[in-house]
């Protein structure tokens, strides 16, 4: 009789490396493919290779640290950045601006989901890879709030019924709460809050609805909003909210992931905190308000049959 062969110990490398903060996992098998990264001083040729640290492993043949405390910063991005390293193109991209707004000794920063060349607003940047791709996954549930400001004619009750999602082109765009901000004439600002933030979704929703988009700004991603952060600059979220945060989303693993327990406010959108963030109430109780329970509808008596 043979034996089961014993479970191999540790992770694949791509997320240790990930969460190290060196590159996306998607990026590390670039990285693979290309012969950069070494194992005991031979070139790893598969990501799927597991190991229970990082001891050992060079990156363009320098060593790579273990993972670092995972940290997070709000940066507000300017219209006219990529959200990339490298633009095949020569358009600058966010870190040539965060080189100016990160202090001295901030390890290397990944992008939490991207914003395209002329959307502007909150994006948060972290060094755990970890912390991205949960905060990045659709079944995470993390909302995404924008303003955009529209050219067109909409009605409140159009925008309403994003909140049953929506097929764009056989893309199916979920659940998206909208809001008219203000109106003046055909122009109008926008507030629409998602959680699954597929690629240019936004604008493409709203250009279905007859709209043109002027602007668009993202102004909160979960519980963290851009405030009055200014323009081109980043800061740090104190740890315990990003440990706090870090602890309501979904665990990674096998079966449906649980929805975030962050508070949400009675019209379902998430609670917020403005950053730097003083907690003043114990956690799990922030932003939560009881919701009274209606009272019963009473029955209507039937009337017993004539004879």
């Amino acid at each position: 009789m043979s034996e089961t062969p014993a479970p191999r110990s540790g992770e694949r490398i791509a997320k240790l490396l990930a969460r190290a903060g060196i590159a996306s996992r998607r990026e590390i098998e670039r990285m693979i493919a290309e012969g950069r990264i070494k194992v005991d001083g031979v070139i790893l040729d598969t990501p799927a290779t597991v190991l229970p640290n990082l001891a050992g492993v060079t990156v363009d043949d320098a060593p790579v640290r273990d993972a670092e405390q995972a940290r997070l910063f709000a940066f507000h991005k300017p219209q006219g950045l990529i959200t990339a390293e490298r633009d095949p193109a020569g358009r600058p991209t966010i870190y040539a601006a965060l080189r100016n707004a990160l202090p001295a000794g901030t390890p290397r920063l990944m992008p939490v989901g991207r914003l395209d060349l002329s959307t502007e607003g909150l994006l948060l940047m972290t060094n755990d890879g970890g912390l991205k791709r949960a905060m990045e996954l659709p079944a995470s549930g993390v909302p995404r709030t924008y303003r955009a400001r529209t050219f067109g004619t909409i009605t409140q009750s159009r925008l309403e019924d994003l909140a049953e999602g929506m097929t764009i082109e056989g893309v199916r765009y979920g659940k998206i709460i909208a809001d008219m901000e203000r109106k003046t004439g055909r122009n109008q600002w926008v507030v629409l809050t998602l959680s699954e933030g597929k690629n240019r979704e936004v604008r493409r929703v709203l250009e279905y609805l007859g709209l043109q988009v002027s602007r668009l700004i993202r102004t909160s991603y979960g519980p963290f909003e851009l405030a009055d952060l200014p323009r081109g600059a980043a800061i740090e979220i104190m740890p315990r909210e990003v440990e706090r945060f870090a602890a309501s989303l979904p665990k990674a693993g096998p079966g449906p992931a649980a929805k975030p327990s962050a508070p949400r406010d009675p019209s379902g959108r998430p609670a917020k905190r403005k950053y730097p963030s003083t907690p003043r109430t114990p956690p799990g109780q922030a932003g939560q308000t009881p919701r009274p329970t209606p009272p019963p509808t009473p029955r209507r008596s039937r009337r017993a049959p004539r004879p």
